[in-house]
């Protein structure tokens, strides 16, 4: 089960970081923000884009990985959930504390 738990969270961390690349515009609007230039857009596909796949590649790692390795990437991430979900309020908020807390319980 923790498995699947994992693979879920890696597959919303996909999905953030495909769309992070591909429309970096549309991605922070919801926050009411804009991308104005071709650093913003570079800005935005590193740090949604990047840095999601990169957090999804390390958790499908760690789902396929019994050792202390999957314990590492599963509290790294939930920390780094937990530090993203300190700035938020509301739905984002209830988002990043849910997956934070999937990762922790699937350890």
């Amino acid at each position: 089960m923790s498995g699947v738990i994992i693979a879920v969270v890696a597959i919303f961390f996909a999905g953030m970081g495909v769309y992070g690349l591909v429309a970096p515009e549309k991605l922070v609007a919801p926050f009411g923000m804009r991308v104005t230039s071709a650093d913003g857009r570079s800005e935005v596909r590193a740090v949604y884009g990047g840095f999601g796949l990169a957090t999804a590649a390390a958790l499908i790692l760690a789902a396929l990985d019994a050792s202390t390795l999957r314990d590492g990437v599963l509290v790294a991430v939930a920390l780094a959930l937990g530090g993203m979900a300190v700035g938020r309020a509301g739905f984002y908020l209830v988002v990043e504390t849910g997956l934070m807390t999937a990762l922790l319980v699937a350890r």
